[in-house]
């Protein structure tokens, strides 16, 4: 008995052990919830301290351009009215353009189609004579660049050619070539080939002469020296070059197209001039622009892609 007095005493230590243990946590845990606390109490000072958003930058990108559109089509309104409804209204022109884009793939015939294929032939001929102006422009530059003996032979050439109006070869095409759509090809590429050319060749020999003594040195192939050194230095300047031809090659598409006939944008604008429908010619003058601006655009947003600013130290 006197033993089992003497020994219950032993159990009230492992009865204490949690509470030591609990009291020894008990900082962490008031540490924690204090945090927890503090953080509840900083969400809304940072709500609070959000600036609100500047929406100047907003309106000053998307106000001009509508005021320009608005003038566009006030003007186009007055000269409507001036000359007595010979030239539609734009509320006219809009009904039109519904009609017309409601179903712009339709065949009807040869010579009776949407507007939808007609910019898809017309941009069909572009790229084929675009094409065909880049195989042969763009390493006729890098030779001229390279060269100086092909420069000094090219250039007179290039100065005396340059400057003739596109549609003066497109009857050189029609007699070489036989056929309407071929020709039209031919005067794509013969207008789009200079801007590549001389844009190629210009950036070819701006390159730093230092990059080409280390090829000397390092005794590089010429094949080695054009594609690790003049080609991603000359790049920017030929995506250039690129984009002037694209522009001026669906400037001379709509007006070859006109000539040749067949089917193209350009064909559908002389056939509603022939059949006295001015509306449609408006909605094909506001296609030709719009198409000519995406392709624009697209050649912008890939010549700055492969465009690098120097950083200056």
């Amino acid at each position: 008995m006197v033993s089992a007095v003497f020994h219950s005493p032993l159990a009230v230590p492992a009865a204490d052990t949690p509470v030591r243990i609990a009291a020894a946590d008990a900082p962490k845990t008031i540490a924690a919830s204090a945090a927890a606390a503090g953080a509840k109490a900083e969400k809304p000072s940072q709500k609070a301290a959000r600036t609100p958003r500047d929406w100047r930058g907003f309106w000053q990108r998307v106000l001009p351009p509508f005021f320009g559109i608005a003038l566009l089509v006030v003007i186009w309104q007055i000269v409507s009215v001036a000359t007595g409804g010979s030239i539609p209204t734009p509320k006219d022109t809009a009904a039109q353009a519904v009609s017309v884009f409601s179903d712009p793939f339709y065949r009807n015939g040869p010579n009776d189609q949407g507007v939808g294929w007609n910019v898809l032939s017309s941009l069909q001929r572009v790229a084929m004579g675009f094409g065909l102006a880049a195989l042969v422009g763009i390493p006729v530059g890098f030779a001229i660049g390279r060269f100086a003996f092909l420069s000094r032979m090219c250039n007179p050439l290039i100065s005396l050619l340059r400057p003739v109006s596109p549609l003066a070869w497109l009857p050189i095409g029609l007699l070489v070539f036989k056929g309407a759509n071929p020709a039209a090809i031919w005067t794509i590429f013969i207008c789009s080939i200079w801007p590549m050319i001389i844009n190629t060749a210009v950036g070819v020999q701006r390159v730093p002469q230092d990059y080409m003594n280390v090829a000397r040195v390092l005794n590089l192939s010429e094949w080695k020296i054009v594609s690790k050194i003049l080609f991603p230095a000359v790049l920017p300047y030929m995506l250039t070059g690129v984009r002037l031809a694209v522009g001026t090659a669906w400037l001379v598409i709509v007006a070859a197209e006109m000539l040749t006939g067949g089917v193209g944008i350009g064909f559908w604008v002389w056939d509603e001039w022939n059949n006295l429908n001015v509306k449609n010619i408006i909605i094909a003058i506001f296609v030709i622009g719009i198409v000519g601006l995406l392709l624009e655009y697209a050649l912008i947003k890939l010549a700055t892609a492969f465009t690098f600013e120097e950083v200056k130290s």
